[in-house]
This record gives C-alpha cells, sequence and structure tokens, in this order.
C-alpha cells in the first residue's frame, strides 16, 4: 500500500518553514498525494508549472506568471484549464506574487489549493522535493533498539529478555546516544541509504525490566538523546551455545553477515551472551570492528595472511 499526504497535512508541516499563506482552494485540503503516483511519469512530484507532464505539486514561479501574461485570452484560457484539470494537490506561487485573478476563480471553483510563499521558487522546489521524499519513502517497524554509538547508528537485537534495554543502558551512561527503544522506524530515503527515527510517542523513553519506563532525556541530558541516524550496523545478541557450534572460522572472522533491510544489505555481527561478558564493551568494539573494515582494515584477513606467509617460510623446498 502506498504512502500518502492530504493537502492539508502537507501545508501543515512546511508553511511556517516557507511562510506559507493557503489564499484559494481551502476546500480542496483533503486531496491525496501518493508515494506511487509519479513512477509512470517523468517529472517528480513537485516541480515549476507542468502542463505536458503536469506535477502535483505545481510551483508558479515569475517567469511561469509571464508565461501566462503573454498568452492570448484564449490560449491562457485553455492553459489553465489544463493545470486545473489535472487536479494538482497544491499550486504554490512564488515570492509573494499576486494570484492570477483567472488562476484564483479557476481554483476556487475546483476546490484545488492554492497557496502563497514569499520564497524562492527554488528554494520552495528543493525543501519541498526533500520533504516529500522522506515523507512519500517505504518505511518498517523493526524490533529491537537503535543507537547511535561512535556517530555509527547501531541496532541492537535478541529475543525478548536478552537484555537490549539493560545494554542500551549501560551504554548511554558510556556516553553513546538513544535514537529509539523497542519499535525504531527506518525509512529508505535513498537506493542505500536507510534512517532510523524514534516514534512520536516512544521519544526519549527506554524500558527496562524491573525499572520501568526510564526517560532518557531527563535522566542524563539532551546529549544522551539522538533525533534520528542512519542504520550502519546491527548487533544482536544470540546464545553461546550456537554461536561456535559449526563454524570453526568465526572464532577468527566473527560472526558476521548481513541483514536485508528493504532491499539494502546492512552488516550484521552476533554477539554470544553469557554471565560475566561486557557487552557494552564489546558492542563498542563491534563497532569500531565495523569502523575499521569500511576503511579497508580487515584483523582476521591480516592474521591469516601471515599465518599463510609463516607456513610459506617453513615449507621445505
Amino acid at each position: 500500500m502506498n504512502r500518502q499526504i492530504t493537502a492539508r497535512e502537507l501545508f501543515d508541516q512546511i508553511h511556517e518553514r516557507l511562510k506559507l499563506r493557503w489564499v484559494g482552494g481551502h476546500k480542496g485540503d483533503s486531496r491525496v498525494l501518493e508515494a506511487g503516483e509519479n513512477l509512470a511519469r517523468r517529472p517528480s512530484l513537485v516541480g515549476y508549472l507542468n502542463i505536458i507532464y503536469p506535477n502535483k505539486v505545481q510551483i508558479v514561479g515569475i517567469d511561469e506568471v509571464k508565461y501566462l501574461d503573454e498568452l492570448d485570452s484564449r490560449q491562457r484560457w485553455e492553459t489553465i484549464a489544463k493545470i486545473i484539470r489535472k487536479a494538482p494537490t497544491a499550486i504554490i506561487v512564488t515570492r509573494d506574487q499576486a494570484v492570477p485573478s483567472d488562476l484564483r476563480e479557476a481554483a476556487e471553483e475546483s476546490n484545488t489549493p492554492v497557496w502563497v510563499s514569499g520564497k524562492r521558487g527554488h528554494e520552495i522546489l528543493t525543501f519541498v522535493q526533500y520533504h516529500l521524499s522522506r515523507a512519500l519513502a517505504n518505511n518498517v517497524s523493526m524490533h529491537g533498539v537503535f543507537m547511535e554509538v561512535y556517530s555509527i547508528g547501531v541496532l541492537i537485537t535478541g529475543d525478548a529478555g536478552s537484555g537490549k534495554s539493560e545494554l542500551a543502558l549501560e551504554l548511554i551512561t558510556r556516553g553513546h546516544r538513544l535514537v529509539a527503544d523497542d519499535a525504531p522506524e527506518f525509512t529508505l530515503i535513498a537506493p542505500d541509504v536507510i534512517d532510523g527515527t524514534c516514534p512520536e510517542m516512544l521519544q526519549d523513553l527506554l524500558e527496562v525490566r524491573g525499572l520501568g519506563i526510564l526517560n532518557v532525556r531527563q535522566m542524563f541530558g539532551e546529549t544522551s538523546v539522538k533525533k534520528n541516524k542512519y542504520l550502519r550496523l546491527i548487533v544482536h545478541l544470540g546464545r553461546m551455545e550456537d554461536v561456535h557450534a559449526n563454524d570453526g572460522m568465526a572464532r577468527i572472522t566473527g560472526v558476521t553477515s548481513t541483514q536485508t533491510v528493504m532491499d539494502v544489505e546492512v552488516p550484521r555481527i552476533v554477539i554470544p551472551v553469557a554471565p560475566g561478558r561486557n557487552l557494552a564493551v564489546l558492542v563498542e568494539a563491534a563497532t569500531r570492528s565495523f569502523i575499521l573494515r569500511s576503511k579497508g582494515i580487515d584483523p582476521a584477513q591480516t592474521f591469516i595472511d601471515r599465518q599463510a606467509h609463516q607456513m610459506r617460510r617453513q615449507t621445505p623446498w
């Protein structure tokens, strides 16, 4: 099912940033803009006035108003009729220009929202494109605790009762930051970029068994929480007996793999849980190791290469 946003919702979300005023077509506030509407068409969901391939949010700048003014009365009427007939979600007039009377009249008759902003067209286009790309992007909710560890977005997963929240609390006391507990939401904002955020209801909250719900921001300060972070690594808390059972190489390379999240392969490492293990230190080490590997530094491969070199030296010729 495609994600969607109404004209009213879009206006409420962007009007302060773009200084928008709703000047016409107020009854069109329920018009819907869906994520998949532009997949079979050339333009994006928002763009400058386009009659051949109409955008769902049409921006009318100085040049567009000038273009309309240069048309004769019949061509002008036909052009405005084409704009309205394509049922745009909204028409945005830039630089506080006066809305042409015939365009305003047609918008009122068709209940087409008309907004006016003092901003330049390019600024409006860039911001609305970015906003819609996030608001309408594919998203998924995953069970776990999403943290920022050494500036890396790390999702901690595991079975119920594996100690995810206690681990997150320990990491917070060590200076790392909480993004979301229990049900972080992940949005695909680019072909290979996944952004993680916290649902509004759960913001700043961490549930720890025995302690109940804690407000991390109030307990540890403003710097203990983070609004959003790109997902770069998944750390899974597994059982000790399952980790090294069938793979001797795991003792050297660790239990590493990838997990597919919205068609993106995210690196995944399994940390075995056992009494006495300092999981916070292990997560920090796993994150540091991931950072090194992303720079092309692989300690396991270095060890394997050293061993091969030593064997070659000891082999008689």
